[in-house]
């Protein structure tokens, strides 16, 4: 059997705030979650230096061998949405690759049927979902957070399942 080693990194791509939650893939429970956060004044290349630099820390601390990355999708109502996520993904995948750090990219939708049983669930499902999951005594905030730790936890079950994550 090919394992990964237990750490991911889940990471909930945004130009404003990015989510991001190592989970122990294996026990299934955070070790680290947050934000890294951006300002709109000081303009995109500075921003996505800001997004690259703060997750470079996350990996100085923990031994991560994945990061989980939602996919890129737009809504017709809101394509800017999706070009910003997608120069914030760029930033993340940036630094995947020069880290030597796998990538493993999940739609949205089969992040939230994964851990809800529903393709459509509310951030506020996700947030529970997370909460009772993990059994974290409080919901985690805010929603981008919850987001990266439903990445990260997905990805460990879809690994799971291919065989490719050991089971404790």
């Amino acid at each position: 059997m090919n394992c990964l080693p237990d750490y991911i990194l889940g990471i909930d791509p945004g130009l404003e705030r990015t989510g991001y939650a190592v989970i122990d893939g294996v026990a299934r429970r955070v070790i680290d979650a947050g934000l890294v956060r951006t300002e709109r004044e000081i303009g995109l290349p500075a921003r996505l230096s800001e997004i690259h630099a703060g997750l470079a820390e996350v990996l100085d601390e923990h031994a991560v061998s994945l990061m989980a990355v939602e996919d890129l999708y737009a809504h017709y109502k809101h394509p800017r949405t999706a070009i910003l996520m997608g120069h914030a993904r760029g930033a993340v995948l940036l630094l995947a690759a020069q880290r030597g750090i796998a990538v493993k990219s999940l739609p949205a939708t089969l992040i939230k049927k994964t851990m809800t049983g529903s393709g459509h669930a509310s951030k506020s499902q996700i947030q529970r979902a997370m909460m009772a999951t993990l059994g974290l005594k409080k919901m985690p905030e805010p929603a981008d957070v919850a987001d990266a730790m439903a990445i990260g936890l997905s990805a460990a079950l879809a690994l799971r399942e291919a065989g490719q994550l050991a089971v404790r």
